[in-house]
């Protein structure tokens, strides 16, 4: 209290200033203390047959840190450069920006303190002058971050990777790991244990792990020693997938990390590998009981495609449950690991406002919209069998329709959100086959100009077939039999090759009863910027200044950059909610299977090649950087387009 009392009284004097003496600049966040690192508890080594390569428990950098990334206390990567200048060098800097009062003469510059209490968002708004000058001076961070911070720590536990040397733990996993653990959010006594088919020493897959670290994009930036640290978790096994070798050299580690865990053996089971072998790593682990949960909890996440079509679907899940009980699988789905597909659910049920307007009395339809400028970038044998329905439409955009579509859950924990999209999923109208035609669109790009560049069509991309008849573009109109959503469309479309990278999700309002100003209105709308410029907008019509009564559409936006903060990746999260047994953000086996009914009917139409839908042979039938075929546009009727995006 005394901290706070004082900062205030800085902040007072500070005011007194002139405002027009002090231009308001961007201040960078103080270099965050460092008194809140603790030690880790010491830990017994375990003798066994490694016992040698087995070091005392690495600390995190952030030990037991609570703060999330971007807020005080953290930095994201654009200011940690500015953060290590030294104090010293930061006090001088404020110092020339601070104007001379009684409180901060010239020769005693006023210092950041990040590990002061933080003026309340409130406490700033009584005197804004105050705000602005205690912003300048280094004393208070942005007040959009205050109070941004989380308690989340996973048990000690060693994460498993099956597929450890494959394209998506190198992209994805092992930077979104590293960065939880750079956080401090998985303790000291964690570690890695990749696992696959080619032959490799712990001291080659160190390397290997780094390597990837160094050249990934989604990697945090590393504090200094900090990979070096990372590099001591690391261990790999390999051999065949369909022998018990492997997973008795699995077993064996986490008997060996039993000590440095405090006498537990939790463990989670990442399988990045091929669909194929889902079934074969599920049961051998289940043949030498690393299933059970009697000494520490055991967790397996799934990726996607979970399934090729219903039945493939449904003989998984009656697999994975032959040796793992359902709250124990976790299908991992990354959209749902989004912060902007989140905040649907907090806009939507924290605010009075929107609520009530989300239902068929207010808003005429809802688009959805997954655009990738991109081609196959070296993806060619997955995605000719799995097309654009199986890879976009019946996983991540069917989560999306249910999470805009599902009734207030009647609590926010997993079992009651994941009941709710459930239920939307069952009210979603089946499609049979001969109406496939009459609510659902494909497409196949061909060559085209993308950014000023000549692009290959489909059938031209290495490795495709060149009388490939898979599509690449789908728009489909779902009707939702309930009573909120009775005769609102919801029009869904996702592609490749189209002229930009964008998703968003878009609730289109019903125009006004009365046209009492002159010309037409348009709808208003409130739309989800899921990526890139992740946010919130909201259109309406304004009058414009003048004499007349003349309307003009205007925007009101709020961008997620408006926290400064850096997003989390969402592999990251969904990590973190797996370590600590949250299955809020991961789809159930009901939920999966229901998916897969929506869909199966356009699979069925496209892939029995009725004459009365689009042929390959009518393929390709949209131009690289458009977007899309021209009857995705009269899919949506009269009086409605697509949004320009």
């Amino acid at each position: 209290m005394a901290a706070k009392k004082d900062l205030k009284g800085k902040a007072a004097k500070l005011g007194k200033a002139k405002p027009s003496a002090v231009p308001v600049q961007t201040v960078k966040t103080a270099k965050p203390s460092t008194k809140a690192a603790a030690k880790p508890a010491p830990s017994k080594s375990a003798p066994s047959r490694k016992a040698s390569k087995k070091p005392a428990p690495v600390t995190s950098p952030a030990i037991e840190s609570d703060v999330l990334p971007g807020a005080a206390g953290h930095q994201s990567a654009a200011a940690k450069g500015a953060a290590t200048k030294g104090s010293a060098k930061a006090s001088t800097k404020n110092a020339a920006k601070t104007p001379a009062s009684k409180a901060a003469p010239a020769n005693k510059p006023v210092k950041a303190k990040a590990a002061d209490p933080l003026l309340t968002p409130a406490e700033a708004a009584g005197n804004p002058q105050d705000a602005v000058q205690s912003l300048l001076a280094g004393d208070i961070t942005n007040p959009f971050r205050s109070g941004m911070r989380r308690s989340r720590a996973p048990e000690p536990a060693t994460l498993v990777i099956f597929g450890a040397t494959g394209d998506l733990s190198r992209r994805k996993l092992l930077p979104a790991v590293f960065g939880l653990w750079q956080d401090g959010l998985l303790g000291s006594a964690f570690n890695i244990v990749g696992v696959g088919r080619q032959e490799m020493t712990d001291e080659q897959f160190k390397d290997y792990a780094i390597e990837a670290l160094n050249t990934s994009r989604e990697t945090d930036t590393p504090q200094p020693g900090s990979l070096e640290k990372f590099r001591e978790l690391l261990y790999y096994e390999f051999g065949d997938f369909a022998a018990d070798e492997v997973y008795e050299k699995v077993k064996t580690q986490l008997d060996e990390a039993e000590d440095a865990h405090g006498g537990r053996k939790n463990a989670l089971f990442y399988l990045s590998t091929p669909p194929s072998l889902f079934e074969p790593i599920s049961n051998g682990l289940g043949r030498l009981g690393l299933q059970d949960q009697s000494e520490g909890w055991r967790r397996i996440i799934v990726e996607k495609p979970f399934g090729r079509d219903l039945a493939s679907a449904r003989h998984l899940n009656d697999t994975l449950h032959t040796v793992w009980n359902e709250p124990q699988v976790y299908r991992i789905d990354h959209y749902l690991g989004k912060e902007t597909v989140q905040n649907l659910m907090a806009i939507r049920f924290g605010n009075a406002i929107f609520e009530p307007l989300w239902n068929r009395a207010y808003v005429d339809h809802i688009q959805i919209t997954n655009a990738e400028d991109l081609g196959l970038e070296g993806r060619a044998g997955y995605y000719e069998e799995a097309g654009v329905v199986r890879d976009m439409l019946q996983n991540h955009l069917m989560q999306v329709v249910a999470l805009t579509a599902m009734e207030p859950p009647a609590a926010f924990d997993a079992d009651a959100i994941r009941d709710e999209k459930v239920k939307a999923l069952r009210a979603i109208r089946r499609i049979p086959i001969e109406r496939v035609s009459e609510v659902a669109v494909r497409g196949q790009y061909g060559p085209g100009t993308l950014d000023g560049e000549h692009v290959p069509g489909y059938r031209e991309e290495p490795n495709v077939t060149p009388e490939s008849g898979t599509p690449t573009y789908v728009a489909v109109k779902y009707e939702i039999d309930n009573w909120r959503w009775q005769g609102v469309p919801f029009f869904v479309r996702s592609g490749k090759r189209l002229p930009k990278k964008v998703t968003e999700i878009a609730v289109v309002f019903k125009r006004p009863p009365l046209g009492l100003f002159p010309g037409g209105l348009e709808r208003n709308v409130l739309a989800f910027r899921i990526q890139p410029d992740e946010g919130v907008s909201l259109k309406f019509s304004s009058k414009t200044p003048g004499q007349e009564n003349v309307l003009r559409e205007v925007v009101m936006d709020f961008r997620y950059d408006a926290f400064g903060a850096q997003l989390e990746s969402p592999y990251s999260r969904l990590l973190l909610d797996a370590m600590v047994g949250d299955a809020t953000l991961f789809p159930r086996e009901d939920e999966v299977d229901q998916a897969w009914q929506i869909v199966s009917g356009m699979l069925e139409a496209w892939d029995a090649a009725s004459p009365q839908y689009v042929k390959p042979s009518d393929f390709p039938n949209y131009t690289a950087g458009s977007w899309g075929p021209d009857a995705a546009d009269k899919l949506l009727g009269e009086g409605r387009r697509w949004r320009r995006l």
